[in-house]
């Protein structure tokens, strides 16, 4: 459960770490290797003689006929049919379960833990070895991740495996899938710890204003995270290489001069090992920016698709997403202390007796607390997936005046539609949406293609 929570604060906060992301259609280009794709861009047709006269003749047909972005977008829409529509449509509607199941699977963990005096007994197994709270909180932390990793293993190899094989979007083997969990244990074991350990510690020390001052200890660490990951947390899944010299790297680091991000170098990763889904990213902060995209990004999308890619992550360094993201989320992160404060209250009369747990700040009411957030963040689901949708929206709006790729965009955004509907309902975007629906997308980019003809 806690993994789970983790991860969508995480989300939230890095903003669009794993970002653009594009699954294989049926409209796949011919594979490359990377090499191949750098180097061996498709060639240009072969320029014809043009006269004024001729050039003069084009402007006028071309303006007499004004382009039609409502038409260019039914066009994309009418390319994802019959059983290839129902299919993507039946992936992100089965996500939209998953919220809930997560959380009921969840708090059945957290009830399981308590009930049967198993987090109490953690605690007084702690507190024999040591007198020092924090590593009483620190070791209760290490036994507790691992045990509701178990526990919770069933309803993680149904989401991250077989769902995913299910739709056709994972490479990944069943040991291979089971070695990268464990890595991940590893990862959360350490993130957890640290984060739990310092959370307990101010409830012991302002037990008044906790929820405050936890809070901004949360947006400091999520900002250390965002820090550490491109250099400590991603090269422990992908190889992360240089992108060899050629006019993609060049179009790339030129996009990247020209709007202020202090990066001499561009990286891919071997992502393919893992997912057909395309993914790039600019991420870090301070010294640990990096512009990284994978190799199914240079494998099955044309260059066009690459910049303007490339230049909507841009969009989202050059607006601050990630600092405003993380202001956001500190909002998010204070409301669901409160909500914790006020909810342990009636938990704790009605419970807490029964479960073994002194108070708020020891330990064995941990997955009392994990569950009172969980909670929280389910009914928060609509507020922080629209400030990442509104972020998405800029970011799109940013990258097409960057790249001018209005027809790249679209077609890497058609990508999409394996695993993302197209065409939601209003309010299903608004409640489950972290993105904008690809027919706002692709809208967006053929209305920027309409107004920009003339120039």
């Amino acid at each position: 459960m806690i993994k789970k929570i983790a991860a969508i604060l995480l989300t939230a906060w890095v903003g669009v770490l794993y970002g653009q992301q594009t699954a294989q259609t049926p409209t796949q280009t011919p594979t490359q290797t990377p090499t191949q794709a750098i180097t061996n861009p498709p060639i240009a047709p072969a320029a014809s003689a043009v006269t004024p006269a001729t050039t003069a003749a084009t402007a006028t047909a071309a303006s007499a006929k004004k382009f039609d972005a409502v038409a260019a977008t039914q066009t994309f829409m009418n390319r994802l049919q019959g059983e290839a529509r129902a299919k993507s449509d039946a992936y992100d509607e089965g996500g939209y379960w998953l919220l809930l199941w997560n959380l009921l699977y969840g708090l059945a963990v957290a009830w399981l833990l308590l009930s049967m005096g198993i987090s109490a007994r953690i605690r007084d197994f702690v507190e024999q070895r040591t007198r020092h709270k924090n590593l009483q909180t620190l070791f209760y932390v290490l036994a507790y991740v691992p045990l509701t990793a178990l526990l919770t293993l069933p309803i993680s190899f149904y989401e991250g495996f077989y769902r995913e094989h299910q739709y056709d979007l994972s490479n990944l083997s069943l040991m291979k899938w089971l070695g990268e969990a464990g890595i991940s244990l590893g990862v959360d074991m350490v993130i957890t710890g640290i984060a739990v350990t310092g959370l307990y510690a101010i409830l012991r020390r302002l037990p008044r204003t906790w929820w405050a001052w936890g809070a901004m200890a949360g947006a400091g660490f999520i900002m250390l995270l965002i820090m550490a990951a491109p250099v400590f947390i991603s090269p422990l899944f992908n190889t992360f290489k240089p992108l060899p010299a050629g006019p993609i790297r060049d179009d790339i680091l030129s996009m990247a001069r020209s709007n202020g991000i202090p990066v001499d170098n561009v990286y891919y990763s071997d992502a393919s090992k893992q997912t057909k889904r395309v993914s790039a990213n600019v991420n870090g902060l301070f010294g640990t920016i990096r512009i990284t995209l994978n190799d199914n990004l240079l494998n099955r999308t044309s260059p066009a698709e690459i910049r303007a890619v490339m230049a909507h992550e841009m969009g989202h360094y050059v607006l601050n997403h990630g600092i405003k993201h993380t202001v956001a989320f500190t909002l998010i992160l204070f409301g669901g202390l409160l909500f914790i404060k006020y909810s342990w209250e009636w938990a704790a009369a009605h419970f807490g007796s029964r479960f073994g747990v002194r108070s708020i700040s020891d330990p064995a009411g941990f997955p009392l607390l994990a569950a009172l957030f969980s909670i929280y963040i389910f009914l928060a689901t609509p507020v922080y997936k629209t400030v990442i949708r509104t972020a998405e929206v800029e970011a799109d709006i940013f990258g097409l005046n960057a790249a001018r790729e209005p027809d790249g965009f679209a077609e890497a955004i058609f990508k999409l539609s394996e695993y993302r509907k197209l065409e939601p309902g209003i309010a299903e975007e608004f409640i489950f949406f972290d993105h904008p629906s690809g027919y706002n997308r692709i809208y967006s980019a053929m209305r920027w293609k309409a107004e920009n003809l003339k120039y």
